[in-house]
């Protein structure tokens, strides 16, 4: 049952993160900027877990626990930029594709951490997670926009850093309450962001109207709800499912697109959407079936 709940904590943070690109968009429709969108997103996230501290338990931290949880915050961060920057350069389509190989990359990272070869059923689940966002980001289908080398590039990073959170939001400062670990993971990411856009910022300047509406929603749900959950959830199993798990903001994504933007849902989407629940639910059986067996001996 415990391990259900961790998962369920990195199921609904994973799914968080995915309504975040259609607020995200209605911020940018409204004349925002990707920067001032999320430098604020972090900023209001910051600010909103600081309010907690008297109401949390709390723990002495080292500085080195608090620069690698802050270096786990800028792996998210970096996640963000990256992404934004693929968007721009290829479609959108294919940006999604390639931020989605942070699937068998973090299966990757954990077989290279704890030295010995990914399971059977994790290889399987990688390649339906693959094949999933394929169909559901509808790249079949798509065509138009040109393809500039670089936004492949950037995409590729997007994976990379973002397959990099996952793992380190479950091995970084484990012993620490989990919204202590937050509060310092948004702060690495609110640095990061600060260091890269505050003189693009500070040259274009700030479209401050109606800014904190979309801050506000961004905050919790690109930074307080899946940081917080995942710090819950991660520490307690195992990367390489953690990865498979967080699968679930693609589909969240394509869901929040057509309640919130109004968008429309092909079959072929669900098509994929279903491969990729299928992928997320084949690790989760199999290690249902496993600890029965070792209740049963």
């Amino acid at each position: 049952m415990n391990n259900f709940k961790y998962t369920l904590s990195i199921f609904i943070g994973a799914c968080s993160y995915g309504v975040l690109a259609s607020i995200v968009k209605t911020g940018l429709q409204a004349g925002h900027t990707v920067y001032e969108l999320t430098g604020s997103q972090y900023l209001f996230g910051f600010l909103l877990l600081l309010l907690t501290i008297p109401f949390i338990k709390r723990v002495k931290i080292s500085f080195k626990q608090a620069g690698a949880l802050m270096m786990t915050g800028t792996a998210l961060s970096l996640t963000g930029i990256f992404y934004g920057l693929s968007l721009d350069r290829v479609p959108a389509s294919l940006a999604i594709v390639l931020l989605f190989q942070f699937t068998w990359l973090g299966i990757l990272i954990e077989a290279l951490f704890e030295r010995k070869w990914p399971s059977k059923n994790k290889i399987i689940s990688a390649i339906f997670l693959i094949l999933g966002t394929i169909f559901a980001s509808n790249l079949i289908s798509s065509s138009g926009q040109p393809i500039q080398f670089d936004g492949l590039i950037y995409g590729l990073l997007s994976a990379i850093t973002y397959a990099i959170f996952i793992f380190a939001s479950g091995k970084v400062a484990t012993g620490v309450p989990s919204i202590q670990r937050s509060i310092f993971i948004t702060l690495g990411g609110l640095l990061i962001l600060v260091f890269i856009a505050g003189p693009i910022l500070f040259k274009t300047g700030i479209h401050l109207d109606g800014l904190w509406k979309y801050s506000l929603s961004m905050a919790f749900f690109g930074a307080i709800f899946p940081i917080v959950l995942f710090a819950i959830g991660t520490p307690k199993i195992d990367a390489g499912l953690a990865t498979i798990i967080g699968s679930a903001e693609l589909p969240a994504a394509i869901f929040a697109a057509m309640l919130i933007l109004g968008e429309e849902i092909s079959r072929i989407q669900m098509f994929g959407i279903a491969l990729i629940l299928i992928g997320i639910s084949i690790p989760q059986l199999r290690f249902q079936k496993f600890s029965r067996s070792r209740l049963e001996t």
